[in-house]
């Protein structure tokens, strides 16, 4: 799969601009403020429908404007494809898949598989454990959707098992025949979701084990570790149990909903006793993971975004980063650095073709 072009009206500090990409490998240079990680976020936005940087669509809005458009032209299968995601302000998002215009977002991820590597990924190792399973769901969800769609029903439950403990609470009362209704259908969902994060971890931990070794040469042992009440409990127990707790919360404090994932690194936290350099040796190796489980599973080589990708890594690491990339498996690669010269001299290593797209102050190429 290949991203041929990509036009941009009205996307954040873009007001129009065109751009026409090498089949292997696109190096974004510039200064900082140029919009190099805009324009990845803009393909980012083709895969998701939604920006990887910040959720308000709104807010990706040029100033001064009332909508965006994102237009990208691709090939995969032999088949060119044409991927619009426009919004107005005020209005729905809307995504077009060669002209149509999709009913459910869910219907789109996986058609044009993506993995990005970016300095706010820092987010998986120092924020709550919300970011740790939006990073396995969406792994997951790439390439089974089924898996997307229970994802959301069991949300939706959560939600409305919520709303009707905050009823109770207020109302003073109490229906035991109506909240189990809501247990029956989270255990039901929550019990498909546990399993199959359960199996991908079973997976995916030896695969980003093995990234890690390469990136770091072995100098270093880590570990990743799903943290889920389900293993030791089902849910319908789960939630039987701590039933008078949610009705002092208000809230439903057990569920697939409050998994999380542990990062250490020689046997401590990541988040404590890693270094700068470790922190994203180990997330890059995640995301490289995330790259190779989704190209085994959609048989589609996803394009690879690398958002300044070289900062705060040795000279060794970023060696090791460009052999791994300098493979046949890789396919189209993103990369965005603010010195030119070291992303060329980079890139002249590996053996394929690439293009080097200059971004200025006035958003020329």
């Amino acid at each position: 799969m290949i991203l041929k072009s990509l036009s941009l009206i009205n996307y954040k500090n873009f007001e129009s601009i065109n751009f026409e990409f090498d089949d292997k490998i696109n190096c974004l240079v510039g200064n900082n403020g140029v919009g190099k990680t805009n324009i990845l976020d803009a393909i980012y936005h083709l895969s998701f429908g939604k920006s990887y940087f910040n959720p308000f669509t709104s807010q990706n809005i040029r100033h001064g404007t009332d909508f965006f458009v994102i237009d990208g032209h691709y090939e995969k299968d032999d088949r060119d494809e044409k991927v619009i995601v426009s919004t107005k302000r005020g209005q729905k998002k809307v995504i077009k898949r060669n002209g149509k215009v999709y009913d459910t977002l869910s219907e789109h991820i996986g058609f044009l598989p993506l993995v990005i590597i970016s300095p706010a990924d820092r987010d998986l190792i120092t924020e709550g454990s919300d970011t740790r399973r939006k990073f396995i769901d969406g792994v997951i969800s790439q390439s089974d959707q089924n898996y997307l769609i229970t994802l959301l029903k069991y949300t939706k439950l959560v939600a409305q098992r919520n709303a009707l403990l905050k009823y109770f609470a207020v109302n003073n009362t109490f229906d035991t025949a109506q909240l189990k209704i809501y247990d029956e259908q989270l255990y039901e969902h929550g019990s498909i979701i546990y399993k199959r994060r359960a199996d991908f971890l079973e997976t995916f931990i030896p695969i980003f084990l093995d990234r890690y070794q390469t990136i770091s040469s072995g100098e270093e042992t880590v570990s990743l570790a799903y943290q889920s009440k389900l293993a030791e409990n089902n849910l319908l127990s789960l939630l039987e149990q701590n039933l008078a707790k949610d009705r002092i919360l208000q809230y439903t404090s057990v569920g697939v909903h409050k998994d999380d994932l542990s990062f250490e690194i020689d046997g401590y936290p990541i988040k404590k006793f890693g270094s700068q350099g470790q922190q994203k040796s180990f997330l890059i190796a995640l995301k490289l993971a995330q790259f190779d489980f989704i190209k085994k599973q959609s048989k589609v080589s996803p394009i690879l975004l690398l958002d300044d990708i070289f900062d705060k890594l040795d000279e060794k690491r970023v060696e090791h980063i460009v052999k791994l990339v300098d493979d046949k498996n890789f396919g189209q690669l993103f990369i965005s650095d603010t010195h030119a010269d070291r992303t060329e001299e980079v890139v002249k290593k590996i053996s394929q073709s690439y293009k080097i797209i200059k971004l200025e102050n006035n958003n020329g190429t």
